[in-house]
């Protein structure tokens, strides 16, 4: 049931755009792969790199000469490359979409900046987008010198954006409510509070849960797909960035490392140890820094505009127009019967707790009488 139920969350997660926004070509005289129809850039590469799940995904790279951080980005779950990186399926990407291939795909572009552009943990900023956001925080989670995070109408996880939960079951897919409290750098969540497809309390609820908490930005009136029309997001981003321009902004116990070699190394060790599960971890509990309270935003003078020239995305849950809301009382019927079964298996427990109570009281009282019978023997 388990295995049947995290397949229809993945079902929802994942929208390859079909066909694909981009073709990828080489050209004939440089060698170079093009992403067609796009232009040509020089300070653009386009990169094929193999993931440790045997696909192979595309990759864009963005040379800016002045620039002192680099930023990894994953997309949503409409879109493909242009946007960084594909994940595996997507675009031009081999393989199939899934939670785990993800993780293989956010890695394999991690160790491209370290290992083909000497980027070092330190100055890298990871930026996830709606159904990114799980890539990003698991790999945030594990590296515990990066820079800054930045969560884009990001969910608390697959399940939970279908369905209302309570707690975290084994087969729920981007479980962020459970990693995000081991992500060790400052973070930002960039929320709109009329999302209809990832509700704000999602962000809200990460935000509560950070270790370094940055002042959020809760666009008013702002949906799932539109938060960059609106002038505050680019405002809030650039003085979240401009943060660790001016100042130096460290952290407690953090150490730059001055010797390239060695930390490419123990970042690939991050990726090789074994990741612990979710399913067990600790309750995440609630961050106790207060140095700095969330303000409300002062960058709402202009009314948000919607844009007039892009195609609507697919929802990340319009059931309707998927035809999905029998599977989706099927999820909610599966979710109950195992609270049932839970419930069954601690009554049962129980029972055999208050069986073998019992058995000791018989055994104690035996004792007694077989001790008084000797008494009287005597």
């Amino acid at each position: 049931m388990g295995g049947v139920t995290s397949s229809m969350a993945a079902k929802f997660a994942f929208f390859p755009p079909n066909p694909p926004s981009y073709k990828l070509i080489k050209d004939g005289e440089t060698g170079i792969l093009l992403l067609h129809p796009f232009l040509h850039h020089e300070n653009v590469d386009v990169l094929r790199l193999p993931t440790r799940r045997g696909t192979e995904i595309v990759a864009v790279y963005v040379r800016y000469p002045m620039a002192t951080s680099t930023l990894l980005y994953s997309h949503g779950n409409a879109a493909d490359v242009g946007q960084m990186y594909d994940y595996s399926g997507y675009g031009q990407s081999s393989g199939k979409p899934s939670e785990q291939n993800t993780y293989a795909d956010i890695e394999a572009a991690y160790k491209c900046l370290e290992e083909n552009y000497g980027a070092r943990q330190e100055n890298i900023i990871l930026y996830g987008q709606s159904v990114g956001s799980g890539p990003t925080v698991d790999l945030a989670a594990r590296l515990p010198r990066l820079r800054a995070v930045v969560l884009h109408s990001p969910i608390l996880s697959g399940l939970r954006v279908m369905y209302p939960m309570k707690r975290s079951y084994w087969f729920d897919i981007y479980k962020n409510i459970d990693k995000i409290s081991l992500v060790k750098c400052p973070v930002l969540i960039i929320h709109g509070t009329n999302d209809d497809v990832v509700d704000c309390s999602h962000g809200k609820r990460l935000w509560e849960l950070c270790q370094e908490k940055y002042e959020p930005l809760w666009i008013k009136g702002g949906n799932h797909c539109d938060l960059e029309l609106h002038p505050e997001y680019i405002r809030h981003l650039k003085k979240f960035i401009s943060t660790f321009e001016k100042s130096s902004f460290q952290r407690n116990g953090s150490q730059r490392s001055t010797d390239g070699i060695e930390h490419s190394r123990q970042s690939t060790e991050y990726f090789e140890a074994p990741r612990r599960s979710t399913d067990c971890w600790d309750k995440p509990r609630k961050s106790i820094d207060s140095r700095e309270k969330p303000r409300k935003s002062t960058d709402r003078r202009d009314k948000p505009r919607k844009s007039t020239d892009r195609p609507e995305k697919p929802k990340f849950h319009e059931y309707d127009k998927l035809n999905n809301i029998d599977e989706l009382e099927k999820l909610r019927i599966s979710l109950d019967q195992m609270e049932r079964m839970e419930r069954s298996r601690q009554s049962v427990e129980y029972l055999d707790k208050s069986r073998r109570s019992i058995d000791h009281r018989q055994e104690k009282a035996r004792k007694s009488v077989d001790w008084l019978d000797r008494i009287r023997r005597v």
